[in-house]
């Protein structure tokens, strides 16, 4: 056959989804007819049958314009079911000329790839109305105030003093997920973005109530990056320069090259760039070596008992040269004993962040905890 398509039907239109015929063909992918034009809807309501070998033969075709128009000379169209028995739309596919050797075998195929058809068409359906419901679910806990900012001091080991918070999310709302649960759902149902953008937009109202001093730290995905919207966030920032922005080892880049011209005209406001989870993984490196970050952040599960554990340290120790071989700086993350930390000292780490050094607070005590420490 010279064409096949999976057309939708969709009030008193055919949506063709799916089609496969020469380039220069009859349709294409997303075109709209109405119903009352070609075989489909004939098909299905029994004005014409399901095969067609020659269709100078069928009197209802011919009276049909596509049918010398196009031309089609054969004709094959099954409904496409869904579980509820309902019709989706129709499997369809046709000849220019006639093709005599149709009939019953090839029936018999149509109908099993409807069905396997219909079965996907199912799945999509399910799969779109979850989409659905997690997005409602996330632009209600937007709605109802989420997410709420938590900052977390990072310290420099050096000097013991706090040098910036990083700016995390929590959910205080039903279901009771982790952040991240929240953002994967947020980034699968199609609205990550916005509640990316929301949690940057909320932790930077407080950037001017912190000291002079102080900076604050958001974590942000290169998808939201090259979208552009980041940008005039920034912008009404009184002092860019007292934010980061951190890339997590975990978030996919395609285009590093469309990545950097993005970023450019954030570090042009000042804004400094971070690698999160460095030494997590491979992706962490392209990250740093594509990027070049003003600020690496050691993976907790490379901090975690570091003084005990000769292949962490030897990774540590390359990862912190490395780093201020290219001017970064060097941020510790998880660090949960006094051990660690003093071991983070001797290996020349610039700063360290970790429970055992604070958990993440609330405004108002990480503005007491900035004035104090």
């Amino acid at each position: 056959m010279d064409v096949a398509f999976i057309s939708h039907f969709e009030g008193d239109e055919r949506v063709f989804e799916y089609v496969d015929c020469a380039p220069d063909g009859p349709l294409r992918p997303s075109q709209r007819l109405a119903m009352t034009e070609g075989y489909c809807l004939k098909v299905v309501r029994g004005e014409l049958p399901e095969c067609i070998p020659d269709t100078s033969k069928v009197e209802a075709a011919l009276q049909i314009p596509h049918t010398t128009e196009i031309p089609i000379g054969s004709h094959l169209s099954v409904p496409v079911r869904l579980k509820d028995g309902s019709i989706y739309g129709t499997l369809c596919c046709f000849s220019y000329l006639p093709n005599p050797v149709l009939g019953e075998r090839e029936m018999r195929l149509m109908h099993a790839f409807a069905e396997v058809v219909g079965l996907r068409m199912e799945e999509r359906s399910a799969g779109q109305r979850a989409r659905q419901s997690a997005a409602r679910e996330v632009q209600d806990a937007m709605a109802h105030g989420a997410p709420r900012i938590v900052f977390q001091p990072v310290y420099s080991i050096a000097h013991r003093a706090v040098r910036s918070f990083e700016c995390l999310s929590r959910f205080d709302i039903e279901p009771r997920r982790p952040p991240d649960e929240w953002f994967r759902l947020a980034d699968a149902a199609g609205v990550g973005l916005p509640l990316e953008l929301r949690a940057i937009e909320k932790a930077l109202q407080s950037l001017d109530a912190f000291p002079a001093r102080c900076s604050l730290s958001v974590n942000c995905s290169p998808s939201l990056i090259l979208s552009g919207r980041l940008e005039p966030v920034l912008a009404a920032v009184r002092v860019p320069s007292r934010v980061t922005l951190e890339i997590t080892e975990h978030a996919i880049v395609q285009d590093y090259v469309a990545l950097a011209a993005s970023l450019a005209p954030l570090r042009a406001l000042g804004a400094r760039v971070a690698v999160d989870d460095a030494g997590a993984g491979y992706a962490s490196m392209r990250h740093i070596l594509n990027l070049a970050p003003d600020i690496i952040k050691l993976d907790m599960s490379l901090t975690r008992n570091i003084h005990d554990d000769g292949k962490r340290r030897a990774l540590a120790k390359g990862l912190t040269s490395f780093a201020h071989e290219i001017n970064s700086l060097v941020i510790a993350e998880g660090v949960e004993s006094g051990d660690e930390l003093e071991m983070l000292q001797r290996l020349d780490v610039d700063c360290a962040q970790g429970y055992f050094l604070s958990r993440p607070l609330g405004l108002q005590e990480a503005l007491a905890f900035s004035a104090t420490r």
